[in-house]
């Protein structure tokens, strides 16, 4: 199904769904200043054609390049203290625009600002040098999320309290399993606080008592109004229970953007 399919199949409540809505009983969202502008960003993932690298570089005419656009001229703000949640199918956009948020994808054109704020990104396989020890990566994020050495021994303990990884700490981050990579990942996000945060489907890796601590601990962080979190997930559990809004993307571009009562029961709706 294409994008224009979707648009035409739940039009009458697409058309009728305000960007932004708010519960009468707290301070507007559009009221309070953007944590997070995007503006008519797009993103291209450039590949080269079939072929050997050999072939394709010993090749004496140009190479072609096949170009595939992943994020299409998106536009969105996020207020100060709001909890953005990104869902959609696989390959439509979500992890993309979120590493362009932090930093990690620069956009081909339009801009993101942040409006001076820190951010941290939490994903699984982004952030650590796997050749230091954990304990070491700690130190090394710190320092990335701009925190002074002095800040982050402070908080050395209970990181590694609460990735609760054994001996690993001092072991090459190569030789984590998946799980102990995602406590360690999630304990410096969650422990060294920045103003933005970004979380790329994490929650629901590692055993099941890392999980429920973990979900505990995002609620506890993203429960402070001044905090802004970005949470891109398959989960509608975790969408409805955590996020204030709710955006779907499709094939590069936003479906919807309102809140979890509106948006997840048409995408559930979409992907039977």
């Amino acid at each position: 199904m294409t994008r224009t399919d979707v648009f035409d199949e739940h039009a009458d409540i697409i058309g009728n769904s305000p960007s932004i809505r708010q519960d009468a009983d707290e301070t507007p969202f559009s009221e309070r200043e953007s944590a997070i502008s995007v503006r008519n960003v797009c993103i291209d993932y450039r590949s080269l054609k079939a072929g050997s690298v050999k072939q394709n570089f010993f090749s004496l005419k140009k190479v072609q390049r096949e170009v595939f656009r992943a994020v299409n001229n998106v536009s969105f703000e996020v207020p100060e203290g709001q909890i953005l949640g990104i869902t959609g199918k696989n390959g439509s956009g979500k992890s993309t625009m979120l590493r362009a948020i932090a930093g990690i994808f620069s956009a081909d054109t339009g801009e993101i600002d942040l409006h001076g704020h820190s951010i941290s990104l939490l994903s699984i396989g982004v952030g650590f040098d796997k050749e230091l020890s954990g304990r070491e990566n700690i130190l090394l994020s710190g320092l990335l999320l701009g925190f002074d050495k002095a800040e982050i021994g402070e908080k050395m303990s209970e990181i590694i309290a609460f990735a609760d990884i054994g001996n690993f700490i001092d072991m090459p981050v190569r030789t984590y399993s998946s799980g102990m990579y995602s406590k360690l990942a999630f304990s410096i996000t969650a422990i060294l606080e920045t103003e933005i945060m970004l979380i790329d489907e994490v929650l629901s890796v590692g055993d099941q008592k890392f999980r429920k601590k973990s979900y505990n601990k995002m609620k506890e962080l993203i429960s402070k109004r001044d905090r802004t979190v970005v949470i891109v997930s398959h989960s509608m559990s975790t969408l409805e229970d955590l996020c204030d809004q709710i955006m779907w993307m499709h094939d590069g571009e936003i479906v919807m953007l309102d809140k979890p009562e509106v948006v997840l029961p048409v995408y559930m709706d979409f992907m039977k």
